[in-house]
């Protein structure tokens, strides 16, 4: 019998500290709700409010132009959105869509929520949509090998960037 071949593991131990009991409660588990409160969008980078949630580019970016789109109430799931709230927030994603062709013209796009901590979410009990723009070819081995993303615009650039497309 032919021995398989050994797996290799790249291993990230620095992830051990997201495994298990979930984190105290901060001040910036309120983020998502003081952040509309701001009077100047620009220092928040928020690019679009509705009636019911706003669009921003996210401060921790997987991509240039990720956007996040999130409503004003905190809610922690889908369900507890009513259906006027959950229109709106699935219209500020597409219109998150739109700006980021119209801006940046990517490839594609990652769109998708997080529910509850243990699925990624930073804030787990305030609902939030990811629009992450995607392009060919664009993962290389700097976040792999060595936890870097290289991004080739700062957010304030982004920003106003992106900010021309808002109708």
């Amino acid at each position: 019998m032919e021995e398989a071949c050994p797996m290799k593991h790249l291993h990230s131990y620095w992830r051990m500290e997201y495994v298990g009991a979930p984190k105290p409660l901060n001040d910036d588990q309120k983020l998502f709700s003081n952040l509309p409160k701001a009077e100047n969008d620009e220092e928040v980078f928020i690019l679009f409010r509705s009636k019911h949630s706003y669009i921003l580019l996210n401060r921790y970016p997987y991509n240039a132009g990720h956007l996040l789109v999130v409503p004003y109430r905190e809610v922690s799931s889908l369900k507890d959105l009513s259906p006027e709230e959950l229109s709106d927030l699935m219209s500020m994603v597409i219109k998150g869509q739109d700006i980021l062709t119209q801006g940046i013209q990517p490839h594609g796009f990652n769109i998708g929520f997080n529910i509850g901590a243990a699925s990624g979410a930073g804030i787990p009990k305030h609902l939030h949509c990811h629009v992450v723009p995607r392009w060919n070819g664009d993962t290389n081995f700097m976040p792999v090998l060595s936890s870097t993303k290289v991004l080739p615009e700062c957010l304030k650039t982004m920003w106003k960037r992106l900010r021309e497309f808002v109708n």
